[in-house]
């Protein structure tokens, strides 16, 4: 598969970020499915399970930190998906509750655009 064919799950409440953020990953050449906060992720992992998963923390409803551990715990389905936590919700103590709960990067906001391509790039290309 090439990474074009790659699809990102985009989850993130707030409209301008995510508008952002998708176009940004479609320039790179990923297909991008988005979801605005927890509970329509996991709608969307049930539909599709993507090839990586970039996941805001502070949403409503279910948060980030809830999704993830929802998607770690589904009956085998995208358990190994990797995930990115990209977040301004930056506490004490926040990073390892999201490294506990299964997520694979930790991002801090605002976003690098080149930085987080790059991050995305080591995830879903293949080393040369």
């Amino acid at each position: 598969m090439s990474f074009q064919e790659r699809t990102v799950l985009l989850v993130e409440d707030t409209d301008d970020s995510r508008v952002v953020l998708k176009r940004t990953l479609e320039m790179q050449g990923y297909y991008v499915l988005e979801a605005g906060n927890g509970l329509e992720a996991l709608e969307v992992v049930k539909e599709r399970c993507p090839d990586l998963i970039l996941m805001d923390l502070n949403m409503p409803g279910l948060d980030g930190l809830g999704a993830i551990e929802q998607i770690r715990r589904c009956d085998g389905r995208c358990v190994d998906v990797p995930i990115i936590v990209m977040t301004a919700f930056d506490t004490y103590g926040m990073k390892q509750a999201a490294m506990e709960v299964g997520c694979n990067e930790y991002i801090r906001k605002p976003l690098g655009l080149d930085s987080l391509a790059l991050v995305v790039r080591g995830y879903l290309e293949p080393p040369l």
